[in-house]
């Protein structure tokens, strides 16, 4: 059996990857294929636990704990969800997978790319998605889209933090073009989704 396609949505918090992930799910079912949909981190029960610890934690967790338990996570989420799905020929859409460790704990918070990259690769045994979609908007106006909201540990860092992030990502789409969907999240979700459908079409 063919293996299914696996397409990650990446972006800084605010950037509207929710909407595009169930835009493009829907796609796909009417177009007669099995989609999974994921988020990280979570996806798995254990993933859930540690997702509490990483979005909602009071204490202060090291950058390097951080970084460690996104792996963990991501770990556990392709062993039970992602990796047995694929196999199986379904299509997998998550929101957030390893590139999101590298531009959040590698530049994010300093940790370094390489770093991250190899801490991430080792956890998910080199697998990468077929196409990524980086949503990529300015921090003030992913910040302006999240006013009014909770916010979690995450989300309450301050607009350096996010604009190092937001370089990490572009840094990381101009680094593996082929790989990569850089689409600018201002414009209409209809017009993002379109442009997302053309380019997953090309790779069924």
């Amino acid at each position: 059996m063919p293996r299914g396609l696996f397409i990650s949505f990446e972006g800084i918090d605010g950037v509207g990857k929710s909407t595009q992930v169930k835009l493009l799910a829907e796609y796909l079912g009417e177009a007669g294929r099995e989609v999974t949909l994921t988020r990280e981190p979570g996806g798995t029960e254990l993933g859930d636990s540690i997702r509490e610890i990483l979005l909602h934690s009071k204490g202060h967790i090291d950058a390097r704990a951080e970084a460690l338990l996104y792996a963990a996570d991501r770990a556990q989420h392709v062993a039970l969800e992602i990796e047995p799905a694929l196999a199986a020929g379904c299509d997998v859409i998550t929101d957030r997978y390893l590139d999101s460790s590298v531009a959040y704990q590698g530049a994010g918070r300093e940790l370094g790319h390489d770093e991250v990259r190899a801490l991430s690769l080792f956890a998910v045994k080199g697998l990468l998605p077929n196409l990524t979609v980086l949503l990529d908007l300015s921090v003030d106006q992913a910040a302006a889209r999240l006013a009014g909201t909770e916010l979690d540990r995450l989300e309450s860092e301050k607009a350096e933090f996010f604009e190092a992030v937001r370089q990490g990502f572009l840094s990381l789409a101009a680094a593996e073009p082929n790989r990569w969907l850089v689409l600018d999240a201002s414009l209409p979700p209809a017009e993002i989704a379109a442009a997302i459908r053309t380019r997953v079409a090309s790779l069924i």
